[in-house]
């Protein structure tokens, strides 16, 4: 009979790869470490196969195809970010049996057999697994395009994974890629719910993992916690078991937390436990995050090619014009692209929309590009300094 061995939740932000002088090196660097011992329980648990859920980032399911939940069931897990390549064994019989297993019992899953993945997934192979040798079957959950599935399918999600688990021989690690609370690309960026934050871990300390789940969509999007999706999925597997906070990084615009789960080793803390509702505002519907109008397509497009095609990069950051040109941008759209290489992070801490969210990019998407755009455009510089030199 399997058993699940070993739950861990992390943060997986961009900012860990890409060290953008806005960082403190500080907090990424105790981020870093913080993941490391998360690979130390897999070293101690030796298990036979990593579950990964994350979330995507506009990276692997665009406009095109935005699936609920999905199987990734190649013979290989691929992801990049950052200039870095991932190629890992999936466990197959496993994520076969998963994805069959799901559907049969109602869920109606997506799968890929060459989903190319982004930084959710990344950041887990490079801090966590590192060079283990373990098979992953990677499960992505949406968290930024809406309509989003609500706290208790993820956690009935997580319970149906967990009969599978049962029902076969292996030892299994469920690995949560996401949270804590963030608005990427919004005029709240500067501005996360660090007291959220830090209530909801005292809640997730004592296995009280039901103030999350009783939450709705749109206040975890008010909270800036939707990316907490991908752990509500793993609450589900392991139940009410308590968590130990590793580390939480209160960044000027992200709680980054690691937190571990291990059944039977984690106790609850001592002492009282914080009040267990949240004076949610509840304004009504999706406050930061919405799927883009349609009229926005072309722009949410070029903003998505940008973070996957050097070329056009290299191309926008020497002709941004005729780029947006190519792509049938608008009068206002064109007008604003130059922003997409202005380096300057005073637009995200202005309590303001950036230029192209307010003409239809989509937060989440702009921000992802404003990365790779600007990190590019750092190499650019550098290379011609060398040559000056």
């Amino acid at each position: 009979m399997g058993k699940i061995v070993a739950a861990m939740a992390t943060v997986h932000a961009p900012q860990l790869f890409t060290r953008p002088p806005s960082e403190d090196p500080k907090q990424l660097d105790a981020d870093i470490e913080a993941m490391g011992q998360l690979g130390k329980v897999l070293d101690e648990t030796k298990p036979d196969l990593a579950i990964i859920v994350g979330s995507d980032h506009l990276e692997t399911f665009f406009l095109s195809s935005v699936p609920t939940f999905a199987v990734i069931a190649g013979k290989r897990t691929v992801a990049k970010f950052a200039g870095k390549d991932y190629d890992i064994p999936t466990h197959l019989p496993f994520a076969e049996n998963l994805l069959d297993e799901l559907v049969a019992n109602g869920f109606d899953m997506a799968y890929s057999q060459d989903a190319e993945l982004g930084h959710s997934f990344a950041a887990v192979f490079e801090w966590v697994l590192g060079k283990r040798n373990i098979p992953v079957v990677p499960i992505f959950v949406n968290t930024y395009l809406p309509p989003l599935p609500t706290p208790r399918r993820a956690e009935a999600l997580g319970k149906a994974i967990l009969k599978v688990i049962q029902a076969r021989p292996e030892k299994v690690a469920i690995i949560a890629s996401g949270g804590m609370s963030h608005y990427p690309g919004t005029w709240k960026y500067p501005q996360p719910a660090f007291d959220f934050d830090y209530w909801a871990i005292q809640h997730m300390e004592r296995g009280n993992h039901d103030v999350l789940l009783n939450c709705t969509v749109e206040q975890l999007d008010e909270v800036g916690n939707t990316e907490m999706l991908p752990w509500l999925i793993m609450f589900g597997a392991i139940g009410s078991q308590p968590g130990e906070l590793i580390t939480y990084q209160p960044t000027w615009h992200h709680g980054h937390a690691v937190m571990r789960f291990i059944p039977g080793r984690t106790a609850p803390p001592t002492g009282d436990a914080p009040a267990p509702k949240w004076d949610f505002e509840n304004k009504g519907g999706y406050q930061f995050y919405k799927h883009p109008d349609p009229s926005s397509y072309n722009l949410n497009k070029l903003i998505y090619d940008l973070r996957h095609q050097q070329p056009l990069r290299i191309q926008l950051l020497q002709d941004p014009k005729s780029v947006a040109k190519n792509y049938g941008l608008n009068a206002e759209e064109m007008a604003r692209i130059d922003t997409l290489a202005d380096e300057s992070i005073d637009v995200f801490r202005s309590l303001k929309n950036h230029p192209l969210v307010d003409v239809g990019a989509h937060p989440l998407g702009l921000l992802m590009c404003l990365v790779v755009v600007q990190a590019e455009g750092r190499r650019l510089k550098r290379e011609q300094q060398a040559l000056r030199n």
